[in-house]
């Protein structure tokens, strides 16, 4: 989905100064993205139609402090919800495999990455427009330029790390004067990371630590519990394990190179040097 990020018109005019007549060039720049750095311009005059998506009146921030084991459920149930919900994730790896997950928990997503060709982009977006799916699981390429009616939640699995990825992501909602909630879903670990960002984005959010199942995350998101019966056919797949790790690959099983036992790496060199210690031991008392 490649959309213009700004529009810039020029117009070359004609006027007298002191008896003599000289050709005066006017540029006009429309963008919704042009960064507060104008160093490029001279003298320019700037016109606003409207706040930043961090200072929207109608626009609610949240950010949900989740135990590690428990994010997997609650971005589930989050997406189970009644109504359109656009979440966000880093990588195309995570947003395929998130989608897949939905779909077999019973949940009509659809994915959306620069990895997508054309025609399997513009697809998903108007299924996601017209209802035919309710969830869209994208990277930063639907945080510009993205218009979708009565999107009323946007949650990031994984919080970007620039207040400007922030507001792009938090503008697809509380659009044209409508109401909207923006969540963030933060390990305890990294809360005081997500703080700095939403402070360097003039944003104060309500902090709440929420579990799946809990009423208080379904009175913040519409959060409920899904059907569980797969969308594309066949068995319903497992939930995939999780640890403490960022959202980065959300969802992703424990290192399975660790060996039989999960026993780690540097276990079994040591478990081997010992072995070899005492062969040694042995030849030199033989």
């Amino acid at each position: 989905m490649r959309l213009p990020r700004q529009v810039a018109c020029s117009s070359t005019l004609w006027r007298s100064a002191s008896g003599a007549w000289r050709r005066v060039r006017r540029s006009r720049t429309y963008s919704c993205l042009c960064p507060s750095r104008r160093d490029v311009l001279h003298d320019p005059v700037v016109h606003s139609v409207g706040p930043s998506a961090g200072t929207v009146s109608t626009m609610e921030h949240h950010v949900l402090v989740v135990h590690g084991p428990d994010r997997y459920a609650v971005t589930t149930e989050i997406a189970a919800r009644e109504g359109r919900v656009l979440l966000f994730l880093d990588t195309k790896h995570a947003v395929d495999q998130l989608t897949r997950h939905l779909r077999a928990s019973g949940v009509h997503a659809g994915a959306l990455h620069s990895g997508k060709s054309q025609a399997q982009r513009t697809r998903t977006l108007a299924q996601f427009k017209n209802g035919q799916i309710t969830v869209l699981v994208a990277t930063n390429v639907a945080a510009r330029g993205l218009h979708v009616d009565d999107l009323d939640l946007v949650v990031n699995i994984d919080p970007p790390t620039d207040p400007k990825d922030h507001v792009h992501r938090a503008g697809r909602t509380a659009r044209a004067g409508e109401s909207g909630r923006v969540v963030a879903l933060v390990l305890a670990g990294r809360r005081r990371e997500t703080s700095r960002m939403m402070a360097g984005a003039g944003i104060e959010p309500t902090v709440t630590k929420v579990r799946s199942g809990e009423a208080e995350l379904s009175r913040i998101t519409g959060a409920r519990a899904p059907s569980g019966t797969p969308l594309d056919g066949g068995p319903a797949g497992p939930r995939p394990k999780n640890s403490n790790a960022p959202f980065r690959g959300l969802g992703t099983s424990k290192d399975t190179s660790r060996g039989a036992g999960g026993k780690s790496r540097k276990a079994g060199e040591a478990r081997k040097l010992a072995e070899a210690h005492k062969a040694a031991l042995v030849r030199r008392n033989g």
